[in-house]
């Protein structure tokens, strides 16, 4: 079950394992991070740029800069894991039968994993060359 509090301390008291508490704090931390990331990711492509001239050329010229890829990994990653714990946080509250909710609960980290790897691997391996001159 989720724990609700309104601050560390009883977020601490009400934990039923470390991991709990750690992803109580993860979910905030995250939280946080996710707007600025956002506000940023929406700055770069629709403010800096007109977002009608962003075509595969941007986009290739985009993510050819290391740290561009790097920051849309770590986007992934926390968005992926954050809507991960909030699901998970609903599954426990709803899903009361012990056998389903595991079988739920795995399913949920197998997609994530698979969505998390392949968008690592598109972000890496994929060879985002200029179409145009």
């Amino acid at each position: 079950m989720a724990i609700k509090t309104r601050n560390f301390n009883e977020a601490r008291q009400q934990a039923s394992t470390n991991i709990e508490l750690i992803w109580w704090v993860f979910m905030r931390v995250s939280g946080v991070l996710l707007v600025f990331l956002v506000l940023g990711h929406i700055y770069m492509n629709n403010i800096m740029i007109s977002n009608t001239s962003i075509d595969y050329d941007y986009v290739a010229s985009r993510f050819s800069q290391p740290l561009i890829k790097v920051y849309d990994l770590v986007m992934l990653a926390l968005a992926m894991l954050h809507g991960t714990n909030g699901l998970r946080y609903v599954i426990d509250d709803y899903v009361h039968h012990a056998g389903w909710r595991s079988f739920i609960k795995f399913v949920l980290y197998f997609l994530v994993a698979l969505l998390i790897a392949t968008g690592t691997m598109l972000l890496f391996s994929f060879p985002f060359n200029k179409v145009g001159g």
